[in-house]
């Protein structure tokens, strides 16, 4: 069984024992997440959403991904600004579809 649920301002194409990682979400490792936002799943699509449908997951762990630098720069200004940055993720693992 396959699913495509909505968290974070993303879509995520799922199915029965996948691990994802998703925006940080606030709960703690070893606590199951239901998430409501389905919009399709074993074949059926929604509009926009499908009722009674959810996906069940199980939250693996917390961390921040790999630094990215950001480099501001105007020509001729002398303006030069260097930052990194760490986006915070959530691992999950679909438990259950339905």
């Amino acid at each position: 069984m396959k699913a495509i649920f909505e968290t974070g301002g993303k879509q995520y194409y799922v199915s029965v024992g996948d691990a994802i990682y998703v925006e940080k979400i606030d709960a703690e490792v070893g606590s199951d997440i239901t998430f409501d936002k389905v919009l399709f799943a074993n074949g059926v699509a929604g509009n926009p959403y499908l009722e009674k449908v959810s996906v069940v997951c199980t939250v693996e762990k917390h961390g921040k991904g790999k630094k990215i630098k950001v480099f501001k720069y105007k020509p001729k200004k002398k303006y030069r600004k260097t930052q990194g940055h760490r986006q915070p993720y959530t691992k999950l693992v679909v438990k259950k579809i339905g």
